[in-house]
């Protein structure tokens, strides 16, 4: 009988490499893998042919789902690789660790008393914390000794960038033995309390596959391990010490998993900087230099950027140089770095984010077998569709939801989560009209993707609302668009999630801060005022919101009379929309001195006559709407920009701005309709068909009514316009009796009222 002991770097494509090429001169009975032993279960999945990594072995407690531990798994990690060893030979595969019904109950525990009223518990207690400080990074000591920065690097260029194999694992033993015993025998105590749990409840493992008679045992687990199972204490002692912990009940499943997710700490520990990049030293055998150099380049392209092949000859050239000097057998990734930011990108810095963010870290997504148990995701949707009594349904069906209640709130708030998390189980229509802002109209149907998609968004989080949180919060570092992040604040707010809300505004005044474009900020107003307007409706707190929004404002009052100087007219288009939707979002809020401050502004772009005349129309347009323009001065506005002394083309802009998606001002007003059509009857012919392409725009906007309404006034000509004077004519008593019965059926009266 005979125990192999093999420490490895979780997620290392060279450990990885090295651990198969010494199963295979083994040739073990048995594997046991460091890991949670729920996941013996569910080890058969990893073999499915729909199984696809990266994915994650996912425990968490049915009473708690939040309550988890993650174990994620890449192509290229050693335990992966073991385990489809083990599985292609049919071949015993056990995990050993101490399982997570003892460590969520322990966390538990912690928690418990941490919160209790005496607080944390003091040294003279003999607790010893779960965190290990007292370790923090050992490696770097063997680093600092062989001249590197940091332990990373040192793995890196010693175990997982090396293509021989041999003493390996010898090597690893010896050094992680000798570290070991400077570390504790520096400290002179024991290691912390949980990681004594784990090895001894590793060891408990490890002594029942030898009392089964398995005479080659393989062992796989971190490096860190293998002097704690080598060197065993009594197995009385390890049992006393296992005797008596807490446990509660968990559940296991898998979960897809992401090359992003992997680079953070998981089950395993820390996670690894560069997923992609073992990705690749995981699938070449060969040279890697070339084939990542040639990925770069058609990044670059892909993005516009102009890479020859030239540039990847040169700077595989360069980044072999580079690894001759710093006396590295090949270049490593940090060469590779170098020798493209040098030779494809000419020194600039800022476009290696996209080297880091697509291929150094990737953005594969791993993918699970339908038959995979369900997700705690799964069961917390379940439990709330019992709790709120929406049901799933295959029918398509439309529901309202009044916000004053409960549990309609709730159920708004669920499927807003869902969105979030692209399970759009219902389509939001809005506000229903009439109903104030209490009423919100929803139309929704089940579709069997939906669970695969509640499987997928797991890498979130265990329940709806923590992952529609994590899924929010990264969304918002991604996105650059103030108006886009807007309206993701938005959508949190209607989600009601107040712990993504705070790091949404956060980034969105970091945004904002950094934009120098007026145009970028008037692409939030609109979003941030039906925040303002309707968070409070829903309960939740706007505080932030309306100051963000107050200081917007107050930096767009000042610079859009300059952003609207000097523009031509496909700008002006632009600037027409932003600032229709400031009024707009204005018009929500119930703050008079903004208002009055956006009329100043929009007074000043109307005097301006350099502007664009779409501009001033529109400003002039808007301040009719308010009241701060009577009737009159708006058609001594239009008098100006019909005058002779305009240009043709900026009189039709000025009139399209005033009189776009609203006819009714000019069928009412017999001013301004007799200004209008003085103004088209004395225009030259060729005048006339230079601008009919504007005014056609402008009057195809106006509803069908209103454009048959003027062609009736056009027909009955000049003397049915009436007169701008109070001159009126002959009262028709008569005709006017008549009307009276079709009135009092209008107001509800009955005859003789």
């Amino acid at each position: 009988m005979s125990t192999h002991v093999f420490g490895v770097r979780h997620h290392g494509p060279g450990s990885a490499r090295s651990l198969l090429d010494a199963l295979e001169t083994l040739t073990p009975d048995i594997v046991l893998v460091e890991g949670p032993p729920e996941g013996d279960a569910l080890v058969a999945l990893a073999g499915h042919a729909q199984m696809r990594p990266p994915v994650a072995m996912l425990i968490y407690a049915p009473d708690d789902p939040s309550d988890a531990s993650y174990y994620p798994f890449a192509r290229f990690s050693p335990e992966w690789q073991a385990i489809h060893y083990a599985l292609g030979r049919d071949i015993p595969i056990r995990f050993m660790d101490l399982p997570l019904a003892n460590r969520i109950a322990l966390r538990r525990g912690e928690r418990e008393e941490a919160a209790s009223p005496d607080g944390a518990p003091s040294e003279d207690d003999g607790a010893e914390p779960t965190a290990e400080p007292w370790r923090g990074d050992p490696l770097a000591l063997i680093a600092q000794a062989a001249g590197y920065e940091d332990s990373e690097r040192w793995w890196e260029h010693m175990v997982e960038e090396r293509r021989d194999t041999q003493s390996l694992f010898d090597g690893i033993r010896t050094a992680m033995t000798a570290l070991r015993e400077q570390v504790e025998g520096e400290l002179a105590q024991d290691p912390p309390i949980l990681e004594r749990y784990r090895e001894a409840a590793m060891r408990k493992i490890l002594r029942a596959a030898e009392k089964e008679g398995f005479a080659r045992i393989a062992v796989v687990c971190g490096a860190w391990h293998v002097p704690a199972l080598e060197k065993r204490p009594k197995q009385s002692e390890d049992n006393q010490l296992l005797k008596g912990l807490p446990k509660v009940k968990t559940t296991a499943t898998w979960v897809p998993w992401t090359y992003g997710r992997l680079s953070y700490h998981s089950g395993y520990g820390a996670g690894v900087a560069s997923p992609g990049w073992y990705d690749h030293l995981w699938s070449r055998s060969g040279d890697v230099a070339t084939p990542w150099l040639i990925k770069v380049a058609q990044a670059f392209r892909a993005e516009g950027l102009d890479i020859s092949s030239a540039h990847i000859i040169e700077s595989v050239r360069l980044a072999e140089t580079l690894a001759a000097m710093r006396a590295r057998p090949l270049p490593s990734l940090a060469e590779l770095n170098d020798a493209t930011q040098t030779v494809m990108l000419f020194g600039e810095s800022a476009p290696m984010q996209l080297i880091q963010a697509r291929l150094i870290v990737g953005e594969r997504l791993g993918q699970v077998p339908e038959s995979t148990p369900a997700t705690p995701l799964q069961e917390d949707l379940r439990a709330q569709q019992r709790r709120l009594r929406l049901k799933p349904s295959a029918s398509d069906q439309s529901m309202v939801f009044d916000l004053r209640k409960p549990n309609d709130l709730a159920r708004s708030h669920l499927l807003h989560r869902l969105t979030l998390l692209d399970v759009p189980w219902g389509r939001n229509g809005g506000r229903e009209a009439g109903k104030g802002t209490f009423k919100e109209s929803w139309r929704i149907k089940w579709e069997p993707d939906f669970e695969v998609a509640l499987i997928e968004a797991g890498r979130w989080g265990n329940g709806i609302e923590q992952a529609a949180t994590a899924a929010v919060v990264q969304e918002a570092r991604r996105r650059e668009d103030i108006g886009q992040l807007a309206a993701l604040a938005r959508q949190a707010l209607l989600a009601d999630l107040g712990e993504a809300i705070e790091p949404v505004i956060e980034q969105l005044q970091a945004r904002a801060a950094l934009a120098a474009d007026v145009l970028v900020l008037m692409q939030a107003v609109p979003e941030l005022a039906r925040l303002a307007r309707y968070g409070d409706v829903r309960k939740t707190a706007v505080e932030r919101v309306d100051t963000l929004l107050e200081g917007l404002l107050a930096r767009i009052f000042i610079g859009l009379p300059n952003a609207c100087s000097g523009i031509n007219e496909e700008a002006a288009e632009t600037l027409f929309g932003h600032i229709q939707g400031v009024h707009e979002g204005l018009q929500l809020l119930d703050d008079t001195r903004l208002q009055a401050q956006w009329q100043r502004t929009l007074s000043q772009l109307a005097d301006t006559q350099s502007l664009q005349g779409i501009i001033r129309g529109r400003c002039c347009r808007l301040l009719l709407d308010t009241g701060a323009m009577d009737e009159e001065g708006a058609a001594r506005q239009l008098g100006l920009a019909l005058s002779r002394g305009n240009a043709p083309g900026q009189s039709a802009a000025w009139l399209d701005g005033f009189l776009r998606d609203s006819g009714q001002l000019l069928i009412h007003d017999h001013a301004l309709w007799q200004l209008v059509d003085q103004w088209v009857c004395q225009l030259a012919e060729e005048t006339f068909m230079q601008v009919i392409p504007l005014l056609r725009r402008t009057f195809s906007s106006f509803e069908a009514a209103e454009r048959r309404q003027m062609g009736e006034r056009v027909k009955r000509g000049p003397m049915a316009l009436g007169s701008t004077h109070d001159h009126p004519g002959e009262f028709d008593r008569a005709r006017a009796e008549a009307t009276l019965p079709l009135v009092s059926r209008l107001f509800g009266l009955e005859d003789g009222e």
